[in-house]
């Protein structure tokens, strides 16, 4: 089913049309939007759905035609339907002179819907919608409860966030003790479970609503403990889908219960942060970690960083490096009285401070590491989130 978004100012117009698209079984319309938006509003609709289809009324042509031109550059592939209350000769050649080849006019007779579907199909088979999506996706698991990993990723996005065009999102997925609500001091109410519920009408609109904006970092909490709340693989993928096409960077802080939900979130990351100290029962259960995610095939994925490591540690990066037969990343000092001063604050830990500046450098090498990707991936920083061609219900019959 084609997904399509409708703009235009005559609403009872637009009504029409939805009812004779919906009428087909192969339009579902997921946005009715009764003025000409702005660029960056349109880009966020189109992107906040996944939208192959723009319905758009010919009612101002100045207007119709500046939206096709905020497309060509924003949103290209996205297949542009005019539409009108009467056939106009005038109107027909203003939108075919600026690329358009299908124009609908009411009453929208069926045949006619139906045609301008089938040209449609063809188009978006020769060039399917596509939107730009972040790669750069980052999971923190912990070796075991109170390593430090809710620290580590905060400050990784909070420093992330610091580098100029990059929109940043961190979500607490430890339904079962998760710390970034408190360490924030965050007094938003909803968190990842209304993420969840809402995932089949998440939009532009409602997303704003549910995270909170921390110096330049969005931030999605965990709420309340929550430990039974159900999610399911599906939910995790859509969920991530629009995610990924609204921010250049995703971490996620996990649980380490290993929970399915969980796991989904560990295929769709770049990279798998395994957080450990270096104390015995630590390391214990980073080795085991490691070996169940080698048999479910993310073992090319993970960096293990030691976490409070001094002086007087029991064990040193090489003797990590032998117990876990992975090499270590990253080694991070121990440093109570900076992180405490930071919760107490409710912030980050400051860009400037030894800590600040080692989380700094940690966040670009990973978003600066080429992993090795199939044939055909693109990108530095984005690849491309592509709709498949799909058949129309006439075909499916």
């Amino acid at each position: 089913m084609f997904q399509s978004v409708i703009i235009g100012p005559d609403r009872e117009l637009c009504a029409r049309l939805q009812a004779a698209l919906e009428a087909t079984g192969d339009v579902e319309v997921i946005r009715t939007i009764d003025h000409y938006p702005t660029a960056i509003d349109l880009v966020r609709a189109l992107r906040a759905h996944a939208a192959e289809l723009l319905f758009l009324n010919f009612e101002s042509i100045e207007k119709a035609q500046e939206t096709v031109r905020l497309l060509d550059a924003e949103a290209s592939h996205v297949q542009v339907i005019a539409f009108a209350r009467r056939m106009d000769l005038a109107v027909v050649r203003e939108s075919m002179r600026i690329g358009l080849r299908e124009f609908l006019v009411d009453p929208f007779e069926r045949s006619t819907v139906r045609e301008a579907l089938d040209h449609l199909q063809q188009q978006l088979d020769r060039r399917p919608a596509s939107y730009g999506t972040t790669d750069q996706i980052f999971s923190f698991l912990p070796s075991k409860a109170g390593v430090g990993t809710s620290t580590i990723a905060l400050n990784v996005s909070a420093a992330l966030a610091r580098t100029p065009d990059m929109r940043v999102l961190l979500s607490d997925f430890d339904l079962t003790s998760g710390m970034i609500r408190f360490m924030l001091k965050l007094s938003n109410t909803n968190s990842v479970t209304e993420v969840i519920e809402n995932a089949g009408r998440m939009d532009e609109q409602l997303w704003p609503q549910l995270v909170s904006s921390v110096d330049g970092l969005d931030v999605l909490h965990a709420g309340r403990i929550n430990p039974n709340y159900p999610i399911e693989p599906g939910q995790i993928r859509g969920m991530v889908a629009f995610m990924r096409r609204h921010y250049k960077a995703l971490c996620f802080d996990l649980s380490g219960n290993l929970e399915p939900y969980s796991l989904e979130l560990m295929q769709e990351s770049k990279r798998i942060i395994l957080v450990c100290t270096p104390e015995l029962p630590s390391l214990h259960l980073a080795r085991e970690k490691m070996q169940f995610l080698r048999t479910v095939g993310l073992e090319g994925r993970i960096s293990v960083v030691l976490n409070r490591v001094h002086k007087k540690t029991p064990f040193n990066k090489s003797e990590v490096e032998k117990l876990l037969e992975a090499p270590v990343v990253n080694v991070f000092p121990n440093d109570y009285a900076a992180v405490h001063l930071a919760l107490a604050e409710g912030t980050a830990l400051p860009a400037t401070s030894a800590l600040g500046i080692a989380f700094s450098a940690f966040g670009q090498s990973l978003i600066k590491e080429k992993i090795p990707q199939p044939e055909g991936h693109k990108s530095k920083f984005l690849h491309f989130f592509t709709i498949p061609p799909r058949p129309l219900a006439a075909d499916r019959n």
